[in-house]
């Protein structure tokens, strides 16, 4: 086979004809699709003239940028213009692999590429167009027992030989069979998509670029291409590996963070006797490539260690030349290749295909509007799984366009969980040379980005640093997850990566004991922080109007709340805090920075009296969590900090040190008693040297996320992002009571809230704690473990923890109704079932609690602190 290998011709993006070309069947020879093409006179070149007007416009011929023209056009979109630089599916679509496979690492995705692989079989009766769609199924080959958890049929090698014969079983321990899943003809796909939108009216014109996107006062107004302009109130853009630049030329720049990479695959003429178009795919992950039939032989690629980025200047054509063959590259993947099927040594090479492929910072797709600039909507960095993801992706998108949302919770794809921090092209070309890899390598639990570290970092890190903290990183910001005694092997423990027992078990449990007993110290710098002020009473109606929760309450009070949708979704959970009349100071989850603020600027008026200001970097975090934490307190700042002169849930500036205007407010995010000091960051170092400094006297060390973790799963605390999302209501999750449906003010969400409660709930948050389930032993729940009640599936879990009090795993997650029954669920729906939570596989035991075991205790706290508040009013 090698003897064949530099002799072939290699594959020049500028020797290659046209695509659409009528006559030739190019796609025979050079890419996966040779059905000769035809659209609607308005795709034929640039003969057409450019409309002056539009609802939309769609910057991307590919496969994605041809679904969302079909998904607009099916729901009932008109004036919609598709815009190609190129021909139409020119660019990655003509050269991808075909393979359509919905074992993808997350729920959302794994939908999408389902919805793509129904919507590519029906597309050939709905179109007439042939798009080479075959259900092979796959085989995903383990040669190790660290097979992903994920529910497909588990098969044993002598039945992985007889699936497909080319395939050397000696070293497997099984494979994963799915056996819906299919190959295609991207190109034809991409083809049968634009004619469906164009038979709705959908306008599509080659050979025509977007030089820039025109704003007005924050909003699209329309684009100038080299043909000339046109407006629109709204626009896509699915450029692909261009969507960057595409988003850098716009009047307003937008950030659309992807990077391109060199991706390699390889063709062979046709095997004797050939190869089935039947045969499954193979995805072999320990050696990092894929194999499908293709026209008799075999088309093979895969992501390796070293990937080649491209394109970190920008479009240069002198790189795009250069993608040619490289052997030398390829040489790994080749020998892997070899190895599991060695009858390929003698067969006769095709060629060896070069082509770009976009990936961005997290392995996950961008989806949705931009914040700087509304009407400006973003579906581009596919991470090479751009066919599996077109067609639900396109749908999702549409559906955002005209509903205003899409109708699943896409938060781990909108472009939001972004900001213009992760659009550096330095940080971006490093990224993406670690995503790629990943993409075939298996990703346990809790491990974190090596690239593209530190760079957002409290004040202490380095003091935390030489403590022994280790770090983890959200939104860029790098947070502590616990702290390695001196004495420990930290090799070992960085290198610790397994779904059972982790090696840091023993070090979150003396954090969390110190929580319980005594006094700790937990950075928290990195959580989101605005303030927003008015003249007059602007700001107070403003939050009344976004919050379920009453924000007129006395000065240095704190509410927890969330902001809703029309839905009465979570679109936020945050705490505000009324610092003085007119002003407050509002806390939100980390990753919420980009996607709080512009909800809220969304909903502010244009009033000059009326002021948003994003105070993140403004401000120190540190969380004091334990029983002597008000002993620390007392003793830095002169002041009692008992309940009786400093009540739950309220906040004080206060002297700590020798440091003023610290605001220390009586709350800890995990259901323990302690305070919360937001300190500005000249002050930082000296407020925490003379926080642990005096309390040493009471045991104070260090903490990290993961002893928060655990502290506020065994609590019963939702996290936004991990447990509530756009879909969960305040009544879903046990939160009505922070729910004001009679303040004078009527709230985003309200309606949706009094329905539901007229109506009940059809589904519910619970905690489960597992029995019969041995941590030392068993495998651990961490998050996605499906939950059963009475033997039928009922949900699966969003959070999972160890529970050092408990001694017992601790699990949280939503619960419905099986099939057939009665839609509403009540408090004896859930107490009145048997559960089980299965974890690969195994199920064990569980029992489940609508509140917390100490929830009488947490109750009877609750109305004390309301009993506290009151008196402290009236002094």
């Amino acid at each position: 086979m090698r003897s064949c290998v530099r002799s072939s011709r290699a594959l020049s993006p500028v020797l290659i004809p046209r695509l659409l070309s009528d006559a030739s069947c190019w796609g025979a020879r050079r890419s996966l699709s040779c059905s000769p093409r035809r659209l609607t006179a308005a795709a034929e070149g640039n003969s057409a003239p450019l409309p002056s007007q539009a609802r939309v416009v769609i910057c991307g011929g590919g496969i994605v940028g041809t679904s969302v023209a079909y998904h607009l056009a099916k729901l009932g979109w008109t004036e919609v213009v598709l815009l190609e630089q190129g021909r139409l599916g020119a660019g990655t679509t003509r050269l991808c692999a075909g393979i359509v496979s919905v074992a993808k690492p997350i729920f959302i995705e794994s939908k999408m590429a389902d919805y793509s692989n129904t919507l590519y079989e029906r597309l050939e009766e709905e179109t007439g167009v042939k798009t080479g769609y075959v259900r092979t199924g796959s085989l995903c080959l383990a040669q190790n027992q660290d097979l992903q958890p994920v529910p497909m049929c588990v098969i044993k090698p002598k039945e992985v030989a007889k699936l497909h014969p080319l395939v050397n079983i000696h070293d497997l321990v099984g494979a994963l069979h799915l056996p819906g899943d299919a190959v295609v003809s991207p190109p034809d796909v991409c083809h049968a998509l634009a004619v469906a939108a164009a038979s709705h009216g959908v306008q599509i014109h080659e050979r025509t670029s977007v030089n820039h996107v025109l704003v007005e006062k924050g909003h699209v107004t329309g684009v100038e291409t080299d043909r000339g302009p046109i407006e629109c109130e709204y626009f896509v853009n699915c450029a692909g590996q261009w969507a960057y630049e595409l988003g850098q030329v716009s009047e307003v720049k937008v950030s659309v963070p992807l990077h391109g990479c060199e991706h390699f695959y390889l063709l062979t003429k046709a095997l004797e006797p050939p190869l089935q178009p039947s045969t499954p795919v193979l995805m072999d992950m320990d050696g990092r490539i894929y194999v499908r039939a293709w026209q008799g032989g075999i088309l093979s690629g895969g992501f390796e260690k070293n990937p080649k980025p491209i394109f970190t200047e920008g479009r240069n054509q002198l790189e795009i030349q250069n993608m040619q063959e490289d052997w030398d590259h390829f040489e790994p993947m080749l020998s892997a290749l070899l190895r599991r099927m060695p009858s390929l040594d003698s067969c006769e090479i095709h060629q060896l295909v070069n082509c770009p492929e976009s990936f961005t910072p997290d392995m996950r797709c961008l989806m949705g509007e931009t914040t700087g600039v509304h009407g400006y909507f973003v579906l581009a960095g596919m991470n090479s799984s751009g066919l599996s993801f077109a067609g639900g992706a396109g749908r999702y998108l549409a559906e955002w366009m005209t509903f205003g949302y899409p109708t699943d919770h896409i938060w781990p794809l909108d472009i939001t969980r972004f900001g213009n921090l992760q659009s550096s092209r330095t940080f971006l070309r490093h990224r993406v040379m670690e995503v790629m890899p990943l993409l075939y390598e298996l990703k346990v639990p809790r491990w974190d980005f090596q690239t593209g570290r530190q760079l957002r970092t409290s004040p202490l890190y380095d003091r935390l640093d030489t403590q022994g903290a280790r770090w983890m990183e959200k939104h860029g910001f790098e947070r502590a997850k616990y702290f390695v005694p001196a004495g420990k092997d930290l090799l070992a423990l960085d290198q610790s990566k397994t779904f059972y027992k982790p090696d840091w078990f023993d070090i979150v449990g003396a954090e969390v004991k110190c929580c319980k007993e005594a006094v700790c110290v937990i950075d928290m710098s990195s959580f989101t922080k605005f303030e927003l002020s008015s003249t007059g009473d602007q700001a107070l109606e403003l939050l009344q109007h976004l919050c379920a929760n009453d924000l007129d309450v006395p000065v240095g009070h704190i509410v927890h709340t969330g902001m809703l949708n029309e839905r009465g979704g979570y679109e936020n959970d945050c705490s505000v805090v009324r610092i003085s009349k007119n002003s407050f100071f509002i806390i939100s989850p980390t990753d919420q920075q980009v996607r709080c603020w512009a909800w809220i600027k969304k909903h502010m008026p244009s009033d000059p009296q009326l002021h948003l200001e994003d105070v993140s970097w403004k401000y120190t975090a540190l969380n004091l969590i334990g029983p002597r934490a008000m002993d620390v307190l007392s003793e830095l700042s002169y002041v009692s900090m008992t309940p009786e002169h400093f009540p739950s849930l309220f906040c004080k500036e206060m002297s700590v040190g020798y440091a003023n205007g610290i605001r220390v407010m009586s709350m800890t995010h995990t259901g323990e008693p302690g305070f919360m000091l937001y300190i500005p960051i000249e002050y930082a170092l000296h407020v925490y040297n003379e926080v642990m400094s005096v309390g040493q006297k009471y045991g104070i060390r260090n903490a990290g996320y993961y002893a928060l973790r655990s502290l506020r799963i065994e609590k019963f605390f939702a996290f936004w992002g991990q447990d509530l999302d756009t879909f969960t209501t305040p009544l879903e999750c046990g939160r009505e009571f922070r729910v004001k449906f009679d303040k004078d003010t009527d709230f985003i969400g309200r309606a949706a809230l009094l329905k539901q409660r007229q109506e009940g709930v059809s589904r519910r948050f619970i905690m489960l704690v597992l029995e019969d389930h041995d941590a030392e032993l068993d495998l651990w729940p961490w998050w996605g473990e499906p939950i059963y009640r009475n033997g039928e599936l009922a949900g699966v879990t969003t959070s999972s923890a160890y529970s050092y009090t408990l001694e017992r795993h601790v699990c949280l997650g939503f619960v419905s109704p099986p099939p057939g029954a009665p839609p509403i669920i009540t408090p004896d729906f859930i107490n009145r079932g048997d559960y089980e939570v299965d974890i690969a596989g195994q199920r064990y035991p569980a029992k489940a609690k609508l509140y917390p075991f100490s929830s009488l205790f947490t109750q009877q706290r609750r109305r004390k602190d309301d009993m506290e508040l009151s008196n402290f009013q009236g002094k």
